[in-house]
């Protein structure tokens, strides 16, 4: 029991004394991954998150690492260049998380399609260089209508010209935030969920020296102190800083909300993820993903003003999505009766940009002639005839307003924000999924600068691009075979295959620690011993508190696998009750919680509307 509740208990203890380097606000994917390069470069490090580790935003997104290759359209080139390059290193670092999946890109002969057949290709060859694949098993390539039909026999044929497909990769949002916080927890960092701040701590200077923090657990209330506190709070980020209520305060965070509904694969059968125009002429474009035996799509992104720690899914998203859906799959004809599952998440847009480009919303047109133009010299560079600075040159001087902020001095990445308060609050803010751990490597380097100028502390940083996670203990190159051997392993230990490769896929590395217990193990009652393996590790491992950490976060069960939660959800809560020695009541406040997220995720109040 390296990372489990009693864990939790003794670090509550030791940070009521302790004297931290940096203290971390907030545990989805931002700070997951400051908590790991801090604790590696062997910072006296915390992190505290008032919910579930990833349960507020970085649990919620369109569960890709999506190379961005909307940007394209208006030919945002160094963003590309940028999501690509960080993609690979996530990769690396995490290399049983992000899976590649190649991507479908249907085109249409429709006046607000994002693409046409010419500028598909141009834009695919030009991501797969700057995605370093071009000649590989992984490169891109086009396809006639009769072609994408043949894949996609359910897809619109009206006005249907042909389609590309590129490289994206598939991905475990809420894996990747665990993986990170159990690497900084093994590297001696203390991560704690489920609690809160609520106040800061200041010196005699006004200057920030720690949080008041609450854990809502207990409801017990105690002081945390450190050096250097570092705001990483996602969608919350602005009311993390409105704790102090003796500064101005000017908002830096829009958020938006993003829907995704699941359905069964019978109803609406894809055999890759696809990206398409809504074919609402509203410039915006949707994802269509198959995931085990469900398919799921999304999303949308509207700004939100509403409750964040309860975003609701809502008539309009489900009519929008279903509208969409049904549009480019017309004889699918979904109904708010398939929907199974869903969830929606908010977006930490920054409120200086200009608009938000989350699902390929338009920020602005290029005008005719710098479209001539950019066509003309990316041609010349895919033939060679020109550098890449001649590129450059051209699309400097566009005339348009792109996607998702200009420069910004104090941004870590695209479309993040990285800042001290004259309180000396850290502020880290914004930013995708992908670019995690370059927001974090650029708060580690002023933390690291901070901490040595004002406090005589020396620390020496990780190569983060090279620090693997939890779980991820393998050669990058050798994803397929490691995975392999560990499937063999747990097959070796009298697992069938499915299960055993169900396990090695969701726990990496870590499959093993799993694996060594399956001949010895008696299942939890109700549960098959895979599923009993996984509720182990979850609790003993991976601070798993409640029955919806498990189902929802750890294993993402309650979104593709709907169909046996029914089955499996008391003895999943019996187990956990068992192990953790509920009282009646507390058993029965854990089952109202996790009926309270079904029904949410089931969408039981819009179907009775109906």
């Amino acid at each position: 029991m390296t990372f489990s509740n009693e864990t939790r208990e003794k670090t509550i203890e030791q940070l009521k004394t302790k004297q931290l380097d940096v203290l971390i606000i907030g545990g989805g994917i931002t700070g997951a991954g400051v908590a790991l390069q801090a604790s590696a470069a062997g910072m006296q490090t915390a992190l505290i998150e008032m919910q579930d580790f990833s349960e507020g935003t970085s649990s919620r997104s369109t569960k890709l690492v999506h190379g961005g290759i909307r940007y394209l359209k208006n030919f945002d080139v160094e963003v590309v260049a940028d999501t690509v390059t960080e993609r690979a290193v996530v990769q690396g670092i995490a290399p049983h998380i992000p899976k590649p999946a190649p991507m479908l890109l249907p085109i249409y002969n429709e006046a607000s399609s994002t693409f046409n057949m010419f500028s598909v290709k141009v834009a695919m060859d030009l991501y797969d260089r700057l995605a370093n694949v071009t000649g590989s098993r992984y490169a891109n390539y086009t396809l006639s209508a009769d072609e994408v039909l043949k894949r996609e026999p359910h897809l619109r044929k009206d006005g249907l010209l042909g389609g590309g497909v590129y490289l994206d990769f598939k991905n475990n949002d809420a894996r990747l935030v665990i993986e990170n916080i159990k690497q900084a927890a093994a590297d001696g960092g203390h991560m704690l969920s489920r609690v809160k701040a609520v106040g800061f701590i200041y010196n005699q200077e006004g200057k920030v020296e720690g949080v008041k923090a609450e854990d809502v657990v207990t409801g017990e209330r105690f002081d945390i102190k450190a050096n250097l506190v570092i705001n990483t709070s996602g969608p919350w980020v602005d009311k993390v800083r409105q704790l102090d209520t003796s500064k101005d305060f000017v908002p830096q965070i829009r958020p938006t909300k993003g829907v995704h509904l699941v359905v069964n694969s019978s109803r609406l059968t894809v055999p890759q993820p696809t990206y398409l125009d809504t074919g609402k002429n509203d410039g915006r474009m949707f994802f269509v993903v198959p995931r085990e035996n469900k398919t799921y799509f999304g999303t949308t992104d509207t700004d939100y003003q509403g409750d964040y720690l309860n975003p609701m899914v809502e008539k309009e998203d489900v009519d929008y999505l279903l509208e969409c859906v049904n549009y480019r799959y017309p004889s699918a004809k979904l109904t708010l009766a398939d929907i199974e599952s869903s969830w929606v998440g908010l977006r930490p847009l920054i409120s200086t940009n200009g608009g938000s480009d989350y699902n390929g919303g338009d920020n602005g047109k290029i005008t005719d002639d710098s479209f001539t133009k950019v066509i003309d010299v990316v041609t010349k560079y895919k033939e060679n005839t020109v550098d890449r600075f001649a590129v450059e040159e051209v699309l400097s001087q566009l005339e348009s307003t792109l996607s998702e902020g200009g420069d910004n001095p104090s941004a870590v990445s695209r479309g993040s924000d990285l800042t001290r308060e004259e309180d000396g609050l850290i502020t880290l803010s914004g930013g995708k999924i992908t670019d995690y751990r370059k927001m974090a490597e650029g708060a580690l380097v002023l933390i690291q600068k901070l901490l040595k100028s004002e406090f005589q502390k020396e620390y020496t940083l990780v190569d983060s691009k090279a620090y693997q996670v939890s779980g991820g203990k393998m050669d990058p190159q050798k994803v397929e075979e490691t995975l392999d051997k560990l499937v063999e392993e747990g097959m070796g230990k009298g697992l069938a295959e499915d299960e055993a490769v169900y396990l090695a896929d969701l726990y990496g590395t870590n499959a093993s620690l799993l694996f060594a217990k399956a001949d010895k193990m008696k299942a939890f009652t109700g549960l098959s011993l895979v599923e009993s393996l996984s509720l182990d590790y979850a609790m003993n491992e991976e601070m798993t508190l409640t029955p919806a950490d498990f189902l929802v976060r750890r294993t993402n069960h309650m979104l593709f696998m709907r169909d046996s939660l029914d089955k499996v959800k008391e003895p999943v809560i019996q187990a956990m009750a068992n192990r953790f020695n509920w009282t009646k009541e507390e058993k029965s406040g854990h089952i109202t919680e996790l009926n309270k997220v079904i029904n949410e995720s089931d969408l039981i109040e819009l179907k009775k509307e109906r």
